[in-house]
């Protein structure tokens, strides 16, 4: 016969542990993230964008200006209906390169934080649970040092190193992003480790990565979905400047940095630099506004 003073650790567990803050009610979740009118249009921006970037060979009015072509008569065109964003300095239609180009600054991005994101969170939480510990101290400070070196100095003493391709131009700045993350799951994991759902799945016997994994690791990624959604838009700012020196995809290939370095280089045609620069500022802000929508909607709220 069970003794009746043995607590229930199936009931014990549910009633101290969070609510799951992700897709537990899509409706409510999507009503959060609509009461913020800017988000919607952050959204439907990025949405456009990422359509735009997959379906550039079928939607651009010249998609064969996106590789290495040369038209001298249509050279230095100012925006038209025939030229939205006009021509650069050897004809090619520049509209049709900044759409192309988005496909680039958003597969940096996706591999970025692909790169970066796991190893962040993985050192994170290995040093919130084993905090004050050497391997804590280890980790926190070799974060530390990461994060008191700006990104784009460190993301072009890598990149000034390595050869100047795309890919490079990726991992420079892998490099340099996975530490935002080690110190926000840290902080998180260093608090959620002595909560009461925590404290009763160690108490059940249950093993370290279960702890890390399934307690602890939920309840760290509302805030690092939201970073995600807001990184996009900076590392296509980092990705932008090292193309704008040179050190990211090379020519004939668009680049937005290169576009608007091309453009410096020729201030009579004033539209090669203005229109990709207003493309490096719509993808940043478009992302920086989903990014609030997304913080709302993955709000924790304790009950």
């Amino acid at each position: 016969m069970r003794n009746s003073n043995q607590p229930n650790n199936s009931i014990a567990i549910s009633l101290v542990r969070p609510k799951s803050i992700f897709w537990h009610n899509l409706g409510k979740n999507w009503y959060k993230f609509s009461r913020n009118p800017l988000s919607i249009i952050g959204l439907v921006i990025v949405l456009v964008i990422i359509i735009s970037a997959i379906f550039a060979p079928w939607i651009t009015p010249y998609p064969e200006h996106a590789g290495p072509f040369v038209d001298f008569k249509s050279a230095g065109q100012p925006p038209s209906l025939q030229h939205l964003c006009g021509t650069d300095n050897i004809g090619r239609d520049i509209f049709s390169r900044i759409i192309f180009a988005f496909r680039d600054a958003l597969i940096m991005a996706v591999v970025v934080l692909a790169l970066a994101v796991p190893l962040g969170v993985l050192l994170g939480l290995i040093a919130g649970q084993l905090q004050n510990t050497w391997i804590d101290i280890v980790i926190m400070r070799i974060t530390d040092v990461f994060l008191g070196i700006p990104s784009l100095i460190l993301a072009l003493a890598i990149a000034v190193v390595l050869k100047p391709t795309l890919m490079n131009a990726m991992i420079a700045i892998s490099v340099t992003w996975w530490a935002w993350y080690t110190r926000l799951v840290y902080g998180m994991a260093s608090s959620i480790r002595n909560e009461y759902f925590v404290i009763a799945a160690d108490l059940i016997g249950a093993s370290k990565f279960h702890i890390l994994f399934r307690e602890i690791l939920p309840n760290c990624l509302s805030p690092v979905f939201t970073k995600i959604a807001l990184d996009v838009g900076w590392v296509i700012l980092i990705g932008a400047a090292l193309g704008f020196l040179g050190l990211g995809a090379q020519p004939p290939t668009p680049a937005l940095g290169q576009m608007v370095s091309d453009g410096a280089n020729n201030i009579t045609f004033w539209w090669m630099t203005v229109f990709p620069a207003l493309a490096i500022v719509l993808a940043i802000m478009s992302f920086n506004l989903m990014s609030d929508g997304l913080r709302d909607m993955l709000e924790t709220r304790m009950e």
